[in-house]
């Protein structure tokens, strides 16, 4: 059952893009602490910490896809549908779109916080779409 679930996720187009999404955040986070010079291993061993509970998290939700063929795609607004071409939507694909919205979030706050600039639409898409899809906005950085 693990083998199966771990060849299903390498070949999810959505687990890859999370993935990309989690290596990115956690590299600009890491320049944004050099640049600021805020090393600080309590945040950096919780972020761990988190990404590696969301990344868990999402191979379960694969099990649960294995097990009972859940499709989320009521979940998702129409126009959101449209864009990303799909027909049906596991959980884990579900909770995948989340963590990158989230995971996206973050990274334009470290790209901003790095000097790097970010296309003022680009981070209001995000924040629109995570306000669609969820209760709950990331918080926001006083930096930012």
């Amino acid at each position: 059952m693990i083998q199966e679930t771990l060849k299903l996720l390498t070949g999810n187009s959505f687990f890859e893009i999370l993935l990309i999404a989690v290596v990115l955040d956690t590299i600009l986070g890491v320049l944004r602490a050099i640049k600021e010079h805020k090393f600080n291993s309590c945040v950096g061993i919780d972020g761990a910490i988190r990404k590696a509970a969301m990344l868990l998290s999402v191979g379960l939700l694969m099990l649960v896809d294995i097990i009972m063929h859940i499709n989320m795609l009521f979940m998702i607004p129409e126009q959101y549908i449209k864009l990303l071409g799909i027909q049906k939507l596991g959980v884990c694909e579900f909770f995948c779109l989340l963590f990158v919205l989230y995971e996206a979030v973050s990274i334009l706050k470290n790209m901003t916080l790095c000097g790097l600039p970010v296309p003022k639409k680009l981070k209001e898409h995000i924040k629109e779409a995570l306000s669609d899809m969820t209760d709950e906005m990331p918080q926001e950085s006083k930096e930012e």
